[in-house]
């Protein structure tokens, strides 16, 4: 699925379109407000960039087909991860569990070692995964599409592994981000 030169699709038509449009749209600050009420899972994106780890939280993850197993996720332009993620062939998308916000915080940080203070595994090739995480993927880059200031991360699910519970004996829960807050959620939630 990785896409040929000639048939990468121009987006500046499309760019053009939206620039033109002349109906009022969102101010960036309206259109954070609505997602701020919309509650996201929290993964850690990991790869291998120049034979060091790299990687940063993203609450952007969204499954996008079963048959073939594809996923994505998006990424700012901006972002110091960018230009790592912007050559890699493979990476680790680690689905974070309920106790993991100090991880999340971790990755989200800008300007420190992110893998400094442990607590992740490289897979026997090479891509982190986080220590307690949830489930992970292992994935192969098959897009990157830029969308705005950003770019959409298309990727096939290469391995998985999902953890049935923690080592006290519960359930796993996902740690979940809504209005700049980490939730829980677990049976006590369901309805």
């Amino acid at each position: 699925m990785t896409a040929h030169p000639e048939e990468n699709t121009d987006l500046s038509a499309l760019e053009d379109l939206l620039a033109q449009q002349d109906e009022p749209q969102l101010s960036p600050d309206e259109f954070k407000a609505v997602f701020r009420s919309h509650p996201a899972g929290v993964a850690v994106v990991a790869l291998r960039h120049e034979d060091r780890p790299v990687g940063f939280t993203a609450t952007s993850v969204i499954s996008v087909s079963a048959a073939p197993p594809l996923l994505a996720f998006s990424l700012a332009a901006t972002s110091s991860s960018w230009p790592a993620v912007s050559r890699a062939r493979t990476l680790a998308v680690s689905f974070l569990a309920d106790h993991q916000d100090d991880v999340s915080a971790r990755f989200a940080t800008s300007g420190i070692d992110r893998f400094a203070d442990g607590g992740w595994t490289p897979l026997p090739t090479g891509e982190p995964v986080i220590d307690g995480a949830v489930s992970w993927f292992r994935a192969r880059v098959v897009q990157r599409t830029p969308v705005g200031d950003s770019y959409l991360v298309s990727l096939r699910a290469l391995e998985s592994n999902v953890k049935a519970g923690r080592a006290d004996g519960r359930a796993a829960s996902p740690l979940v981000y809504q209005d700049r807050t980490y939730h829980r959620i677990g049976d006590d939630t369901a309805i």
